[in-house]
């Protein structure tokens, strides 16, 4: 065994030299100090020299001289191992590791307790256009059955809840109420206001070629309250409380919590997605309505200090335009995208996986589920009220 060094000249640099056996076999000799905060050497320079010997047996280990050690020197044999693995059926050695120190040997059977999956360490670079489109259809098509068994639990909830026998809380049900409804009036707001000037923007610009100014109340008023205002409001939702919500189930998933409400007897359906579908429900299509109004008035303010109306000019051409078949159509509208913006959320949050990198993705496909959901339901429904007569 080689004398600790002094410590006043530092740590003995690590080496790795590769020797031959008189039996034909190869030996790593491990020496010095192997540390992070050292010069590793390279683990391709070794590979590279075993590379040129004449097909080496068994690959044996010689650490009598080495001093000390960290992750450092477990990380190197890592690398060392895994390439030789890949090896297989090249003339790959066997490796002995009856040399290493136990520590070290202990740590490099955790780090190969499980074996690498095929396909691991393949980018997305090397997957094909079509390869991709394939495993989107193929995940559309699996996550299709889930939706489906996901709604059919929602209504055995519902059944449940109408017969009196579901376990929700009255003041859990109140509480996700406010956030859904009362907490998101700031931003729906802002966003239907500006949605609005928008509408009365374009309206007024080219309406003026036409000497018709007065029909942007028309335009605004038509647009908010038969599909734009439960748009925005669903698109709002969509990023807003369909995201929270898949984040706080998704939390609980990762933390065992929804196990634990099974274990107690009690359904997470129940307990945790009903209350919020319902309260998504309820409140979607009053803030529909409020955005309709603050549309609305987003014209006006540019209907008047752009187009030169009077107020009593645009609101009596909106009140003129605007039935109650419109209003109807935009109230069923936004019920319709607030089921789907609370089944999107939940369902997602209760697919999400064991680790906090998964509550991210379940957080993100949420949205993105919802708002796709939203634009196709929208196209339906337009096609539904227009064949209704309702247009």
């Amino acid at each position: 065994m080689t004398e600790p060094p002094d410590a006043r000249s530092g740590p003995s640099p690590p080496l790795a030299l590769l020797e031959v056996s008189a039996d034909g076999g190869a030996i790593l000799r491990l020496a010095g100090t192997w540390r992070l905060d050292q010069a590793l050497p390279l683990a391709e320079d070794l590979l590279a020299r075993l590379a040129t010997l004449p097909g080496p047996k068994v690959l044996t280990f010689d650490c009598s001289d080495l001093i000390d050690w960290d992750s450092g020197l477990v990380a190197y044999l890592v690398a060392v191992m895994s390439q030789l693995r890949g090896w297989a059926g090249q003339g790959a050695p066997d490796l002995d590791q009856t040399g290493l120190p136990e520590g070290v040997r202990g740590l490099l059977n955790l780090a190969f307790a499980v074996p690498e999956r095929a396909g691991d360490r393949r980018g997305k670079a090397d997957e094909s256009f079509l390869e991709e489109v394939g495993a989107e259809a193929l995940g559309l098509v699996r996550s299709t059955g889930e939706i489906m068994a996901f709604l059919g639990e929602v209504v055995l909830s519902l059944r449940r809840l109408i017969q009196g026998r579901a376990g929700l809380r009255r003041a859990d049900f109140l509480l996700v109420l406010q956030q859904a409804g009362a907490e998101a009036l700031p931003i729906v707001s802002l966003v239907s206001f500006l949605v609005g000037m928008i509408f009365g923007y374009i309206g007024v610009q080219q309406l003026a070629q036409f000497g018709a100014r007065v029909y942007v109340a028309s335009l605004v008023g038509l647009a908010m309250t038969i599909q734009i205002g439960a748009l925005v409001t669903a698109i709002v939702l969509s990023g807003r409380t369909g995201a929270a919500y898949a984040a706080q189930i998704g939390t609980m998933q990762v933390n065992e919590e929804i196990d634990a409400l099974r274990t107690l007897g009690i359904s997470p359906m129940d307990f945790l997605v009903l209350p919020r579908m319902l309260a998504l429900i309820l409140m979607t299509p009053l803030l529909a309505v409020y955005a309709d109004l603050m549309g609305i008035l987003g014209g006006a303010f540019v209907g008047i200090l752009v187009g030169e109306l009077t107020p009593t000019e645009y609101f009596t051409q909106t009140q003129a335009t605007v039935g109650w078949n419109h209003i109807i159509q935009g109230i069923v509208s936004a019920a319709v995208y607030g089921a789907i913006v609370a089944v999107s959320g939940c369902l997602r949050g209760m697919q999400c996986g064991r680790s906090a990198a998964a509550v991210g993705q379940a957080t993100t496909s949420a949205v993105v589920t919802a708002i796709v959901a939203i634009v196709i339901a929208a196209a339906v429904l337009t096609v539904i009220f227009n064949a209704l007569g309702l247009q």
